[in-house]
Order: structure tokens, then C-alpha cells, then sequence
């Protein structure tokens, strides 16, 4: 069987690049059920509550929907510019704007189907990807049930450490909206998987509260492990670690750390060594 065809269509940002991407055409391989003709789409702004694209989008807020159809939405130009930017094509990009791109919508049914309160230009539905195995340095996550902490994760650990994210039990999908957007775009390039601790390289150092070696006991990680803030990292989980390592904090502050931020200091102690020029202003 042929290839789905796809349709090329040049997306316009104001004031920043330019785009080509290829878009599913309708009743043709994976798209999406009970879509317009081929001139229909292209030539009419979307001004139904019930176009199939826009009931699709709705469905993605949800978990087992995204899991279901194995896609996901982002909204924002910065997050389509992004995934294209990364080499990922869209399922399909709706815009409220002329010139943007992609399929036309009326402005108040795309702010309809937003997540976000002030609506948005654009959104653009995904394919999702998951990595096949835990490529070292590995983060493996577990607890983390805080969308926000998740795509924080995710993007420190693109700019900093490489290798893959590993989710385990309880934690929040990283492909879902408020992660996506916590991951300011590194979703699309960072690999993620969703597996137990078990499938991530040795030696795994885990991150708690107190009475763990200082940073330096980082550097021979493969792994590192990070556990809910309020619970920490299981006990029955550290027997699988090598080294327990805390972060110091100064007297009379804190008491603790934000994760994702107990995560970007964790990275860069573990990255600098390996980084040939370390750049300050990066």
C-alpha cells in the first residue's frame, strides 16, 4: 500500500521563521473521521461547533483520549513553531488568524476548545513519541503527579542532561497540556518513556531530603531518581539505588526544594563535567 499523501503548506510566524510542513489530507491514511473535501477544507473557515477537528481537540484534554488516539495538542505559535522546528509534522494546525497556516477557525470556537483562559492563534494536534529504552543519562521520575514539575523536567533535562526521561508510577503524562507547555517546546526533542525503575541504567543515584552524600557523589550516575515532594522517593525503591545523594540548603531557609528545581540543579552538576565548553550565558 502507498504512503499516506499529504498536502505542503507553508506556515507564516509574524516576526519570526518561516515553516513548510505536510499535512494529512482528509479520507486519506490517519486522519481524522468524517472530515471536509479536499477544497472544502482548504477554501472554508471552520465555523462549526462540531467539526470532527475541533471535537478531537476537546477529547485531548483527557488522559485515556491522548493515550487512546496516541496524540496530542498544543496550543500556541511557539509550540507549533517548535515541533516544526524539531522535524515533527502535525496531524493538522488550526489557526484563528489569517496568514498563519494551516485550517482557518472562527476565533471564539478555537478559544472554545482552549485550555488556556486568554484562548489562543493556534493550535496544532501531534503525534505522540515515546522512546523504546532508557539511553543514559537517564531521569527517572516517580510520584510526580504535578503536570507543571513534569515539563519542567522535561526541558531542563533537553538542555541540560540529554538521554531520556523515564515516568514511572503516578506520574503525570508529559504529552498532556499543561506539561507540554511547562516544556516550553522540548517535548517534541527530549525522549521520554513510561516504565519502572527497573528499566533504567545502573549506577542510580536517587535524590532525597536528608542525609545523603553531597553533589559531587552525582558524577558516576547513569540514573538519577526523583520522587514526589511530599512523599519523597519510596523506601523500598532506594535498595534499587547505588548512592542517596541531598542537596544542601542554608540554614534558617527553606526547608525544601521544588522538584523540577531539586531536578535543574541535579542536571547541571551531572552535565558540566561532560560539556567540552561550558557557556555562561547559554
Amino acid at each position: 500500500m502507498p504512503p499516506p499523501k499529504r498536502r505542503q503548506v507553508t506556515l507564516h510566524f509574524p516576526g519570526r521563521a518561516v515553516f513548510t510542513a505536510r499535512f494529512y489530507l482528509p479520507g486519506i491514511g490517519p486522519s481524522v473521521p468524517g472530515e471536509d473535501s479536499i477544497d472544502q477544507k482548504h477554501t472554508e473557515m471552520i465555523s462549526s461547533p462540531h467539526n470532527e477537528k475541533l471535537k478531537l481537540v476537546r477529547k485531548l484534554r483527557d488522559r485515556k483520549h491522548r493515550e487512546r488516539e496516541g496524540l496530542f495538542a498544543t496550543e500556541g505559535e511557539d509550540l507549533v513553531e517548535a515541533g516544526l522546528a524539531a522535524g515533527v509534522e502535525p496531524r493538522f494546525l488550526l489557526s484563528a488568524g489569517s496568514g498563519l497556516g494551516g485550517e482557518e477557525v472562527e476565533p471564539e470556537l478555537l478559544a472554545a476548545v482552549s485550555t488556556l483562559g486568554s484562548g489562543t492563534r493556534a493550535i496544532a494536534v501531534w503525534p505522540q513519541s515515546w522512546a523504546a529504552s532508557a539511553e543514559p543519562p537517564c531521569a527517572y521520575l516517580h510520584g510526580l503527579a504535578d503536570p507543571g514539575n513534569v515539563g519542567a523536567i522535561v526541558r531542563t533535562a533537553h538542555a541540560l542532561l540529554g538521554g531520556t526521561v523515564v515516568l514511572g508510577p503516578e506520574c503525570a503524562d508529559p504529552y498532556g497540556p499543561k506539561a507540554a507547555r511547562a516544556s516550553m517546546g522540548s517535548i517534541f526533542a527530549q525522549p521520554v518513556m513510561r516504565a519502572g525503575i527497573e528499566a533504567t541504567p545502573r549506577p542510580r543515584v536517587a535524590l532525597v531530603a536528608h542525609g545523603g552524600l553531597g553533589l559531587d557523589a552525582l558524577t558516576p550516575a547513569a540514573t538519577v531518581c526523583f520522587g514526589a515532594e511530599r512523599q519523597g522517593f519510596p523506601a523500598d525503591l532506594l535498595e534499587e539505588c547505588e548512592i542517596e545523594v541531598t542537596i544542601p540548603l542554608r540554614a534558617g531557609g527553606a526547608e525544601s526544594l521544588n522538584v523540577a528545581a531539586a531536578a535543574a540543579i541535579s542536571f547541571e552538576r551531572l552535565s558540566s563535567p561532560a560539556m567540552p565548553e561550558v557557556k555562561p550565558d547559554a
